[in-house]
């Protein structure tokens, strides 16, 4: 008998809860307990029928379970993994992608919404511009390998890119080629429930605890630019930040 099975025990064929079920409970006990660590590769799902003596669809049926919870994630190629948390600086005005890249992670994105079109009287007090100011706004889901990790409502002055077509992957990769990569930000954090809206593309919850970072990114010239609200998976992301004191 393995490790695993040794720390969380063997399912119980009498009992009136689904093998899958009990095979979800055991690995999220070996989880919270650190059995299986942040980014411990989880058994091959062959080992782990063998080992709680189930069929593999069984054990399949629970890890798609866990990652619908966000304790696991696949990567294709190199199996199930324990999502670790993630670490979010809070004092660094870095992108998505860079972050989850340092992290040795690969971001994606699927858009919900490319679209062109003018600030709205909120976004025109929030940027300081112009009623009529032309902006390009860009939803998106983002993701760290496959796992749903926020999703994220950008609203960029469209004086600062050359398209909309021009935004690919990396919204700050695109600005950055035009000049036009913010070099400060404001950024406001709250926590907030997820709409039922958000907890279906987050994989969530409807009303599971997130984090909504509002930011207003500056350019080198003072002007306002760029406008996002992301909303994060609370039982995924820490955010930090170094203090010191005042001088």
């Amino acid at each position: 008998m393995t490790l695993l099975s040794q720390t969380v025990g063997k399912l119980d064929e009498k009992s009136s809860l689904p093998l899958y079920q009990q095979l979800q409970r055991a690995l999220r006990q070996a989880i919270e307990s650190r059995v299986l660590g942040p980014d411990d590769a989880l058994p091959p799902e062959r080992e782990l029928a063998e080992e709680f003596d189930v069929s593999r669809i069984t054990v399949r049926k629970a890890i798609e379970g866990l990652v619908g919870e966000g304790l696991l994630v696949r990567r294709q190629g190199s199996g199930t993994f324990v999502l670790a948390r993630v670490e979010k600086n809070f004092s660094k005005l870095t992108s998505f992608s860079e972050d989850m890249r340092a992290r040795g992670r690969n971001p994606r994105s699927v858009w919900l919404r490319k679209a062109a079109g003018t600030v709205t009287p909120e976004e025109a007090l929030t940027l300081r511009a112009s009623p009529g100011t032309p902006v390009y706004r860009f939803h998106r889901i983002r993701f760290a390998d496959d796992a749903p990790m926020s999703l994220e409502y950008a609203t960029i002055l469209a004086s600062c890119l050359p398209s909309l077509e021009s935004v690919e992957s990396s919204l700050y990769a695109a600005l950055e080629r035009a000049g036009n990569r913010p070099v400060r930000a404001l950024q406001r954090l709250r926590a907030v429930l997820f709409t039922a809206e958000q907890a279906e593309l987050l994989q969530a919850k409807e009303k599971d605890a997130g984090l909504l970072v509002e930011r207003l990114g500056f350019l080198q010239d003072g002007r306002a630019a760029e406008f996002t609200q992301s909303f994060y998976r609370g039982d995924i992301y820490d955010f930090v930040a170094e203090l010191s004191i005042a001088t």
